[in-house]
C-alpha cells in the first residue's frame, strides 16, 4: 500500500477510541522509506555513542538507514559526523575503525581531508605535479557534515538539518533529568552488547515505554519491582516511558554495590526511570548506573539494538559490571519473542492496529500519536512543495 493511502486519523484519536498504526507502517517498504524521512532524518535521531571514539583522531565508519557516515573525534576533541564519501568521485573514505594520525585520505585518488572536514590536499588535480586547479575550490569541497549533538553520551543527528536546536527539541527531558547531566563513564567492552531483532524498530519503542507486560514477560523483575510499583511518564511530542518506585541495587558476592551519582534527589534512592526519547533512543537512569539503547532500523522487519551501560565513576568493580550487563541482557532478551511476535502479527490483514488500554497504554499511545503527527506534517509539506 503506498504511504499516501495509509489512514492515520484513527491513530490520533483520544486513547479510549484510538487504534494503533496500520499494518503497512510495520511491513511495507514504501512506508518504511516515508518514515525514514519523516521520523528519522527530519528529527534528532540516535546514531552512536561518543564513547566509541574516545580519543582525538578516532574514527568509526557506520551506516544509518543506507547512508554511509563517519563518526570521528577531531584533533580538537570535538565529536563530528560526516558523510563517509570523498567529494571527488564518491569513494568511501574509511572502511574500518581506525586512528586518523594525519589526514583522512581517500584511497582512490588520495584527496585528503582534515579531521574537521576541510579539503587540504588534491594531488595532481591539475595534471602531473600540479596539486591545484582553478576549477577546484577546496574551500567549498570539504566533507559534508551531518548536524550532530552529544547528550547522555549519545550522538544525536539531524540529517535534514531542519529540526529545532537540540536544547529546544529535547527541553523537557533535559530538565527532567538535569540531575544526571554530569560525566557518564562507559563500563567498557563488557558493558556494550548488541541484539539483532526481527521486528520493526517502532515495536521495540512501543514495548519499552510501557510496564503493562511486566508480570508475564519479566516475572523475575516483576517479583520485586511489581506492575503496581510503576507509573507512566508522558510528554506529548517528545518522549514517553515508565518509572518504578522500587529499584533494587545489584550486589556482588561481598554485598558491595556501585557508587551513586553525586547530588541526586532522595527520590532516586528507590526510584528509576525508563524513557523512549523519540524517535529511536531508549534511556534508563538509576542511582548508580544508566544505560542508552540506540535502535538502528535496517529494514521494515529488522532492527539492531545497540546497548551501552554507564557508571558515575571511571573505575568500578569489573565483576559487578559484568553481572549488571548480564542482568540487563537477560531482561532485554526476554522482550524479543514479544516484539517479533507482534511483527509476525502485522501480516494479518484483518488486524486494524489494535486498541489501547486507557489505563495502561498511555505511553505507547503517545508514541503512536507522535508518529502519526510527524508523518502528517511530512505529507503536508510534500503537498505544499508540489
Amino acid at each position: 500500500m503506498p504511504p499516501n493511502l495509509t489512514d492515520l486519523s484513527t491513530v490520533r484519536r483520544p486513547i479510549d477510541s484510538a487504534q494503533g498504526l496500520p499494518n503497512p507502517h510495520y511491513i511495507d517498504a514504501a512506508v518504511f522509506e516515508e518514515e525514514k524521512q519523516a521520523l528519522l532524518f527530519n528529527q534528532w535521531a540516535g546514531l552512536a555513542t561518543a564513547s566509541e571514539v574516545p580519543e582525538p583522531g578516532d574514527a568509526v565508519p557506520m551506516t544509518f538507514l543506507g547512508m554511509p557516515l563517519l563518526l570521528i573525534r577531531d584533533k580538537q576533541g570535538i565529536v563530528r559526523v560526516f558523510q563517509n564519501t570523498c567529494r571527488h568521485r564518491g569513494m568511501i573514505l574509511v572502511d574500518a575503525p581506525r586512528k586518523i594520525e594525519g589526514a583522512i585520505r581517500c584511497p582512490y585518488h588520495s584527496w585528503c581531508y582534515s579531521t574537521e572536514g576541510h579539503l587540504v590536499s588534491t594531488p595532481h588535480v591539475g595534471g602531473p605535479g600540479q596539486n591545484a586547479h582553478v576549477g577546484i575550490d577546496r574551500a567549498t569541497l570539504g566533507l559534508i557534515e551531518v548536524r550532530s549533538h552529544v547528550w547522555f553520551d549519545v550522538v544525536w543527528i539531524n540529517v535534514s538539518g531542519d529540526a529545532a536546536d537540540f536544547a529546544d527539541a529535547m527541553s523537557d527531558l533535559l530538565a527532567r533529568w538535569a540531575e544526571f547531566d554530569k560525566p557518564l563513564f562507559h563500563g567498557g567492552p563488557e558493558s556494550r552488547f548488541q541484539l539483532d531483532v526481527n521486528c520493526n524498530w517502532k515495536l521495540a519503542v512501543e514495548n519499552y515505554c510501557e510496564s503493562y507486560h511486566l508480570p508475564w514477560v519479566h516475572p523475575g523483575l516483576n517479583s520485586y519491582s511489581r506492575l503496581e510499583d510503576h507509573y507512566h511518564i508522558e510528554k506529548p511530542g517528545e518522549y514517553s516511558g515508565q518509572g518504578t518506585l522500587v529499584y533494587r541495587q545489584i550486589t556482588n558476592e561481598n554485598g558491595e554495590v556501585f557508587p551513586d551519582f553525586e547530588g541526586l534527589n532522595s527520590k532516586w534512592n528507590t526510584a528509576a526511570e525508563y524513557i523512549a526519547a523519540y524517535p529511536n533512543v531508549l534511556l534508563g537512569v538509576h542511582r548508580d548506573h544508566a544505560f542508552a539503547i540506540i535502535l538502528v532500523p535496517d529494514a521494515p522487519d529488522y532492527t539492531v539494538e545497540h546497548v551501552h551501560l554507564y557508571y558515575p565513576q571511571p573505575a568500578t568493580d569489573e565483576g559487578l559490571r559484568a553481572r549488571n550487563a548480564q542482568q540487563w541482557k537477560t531482561v532485554f532478551e526476554e522482550d524479543i519473542f514479544v516484539v517479533e511476535g507482534m511483527q509476525r502479527g502485522r501480516r494479518a490483514p484483518g488486524f486494524d492496529g489494535g486498541r489501547f488500554s486507557p489505563a495502561m497504554d498511555g505511553p505507547t499511545h503517545l508514541f503512536h500519536d507522535w508518529v502519526a503527527s510527524k508523518i502528517q506534517d511530512h505529507r503536508s509539506a510534500a503537498c505544499a512543495a508540489e
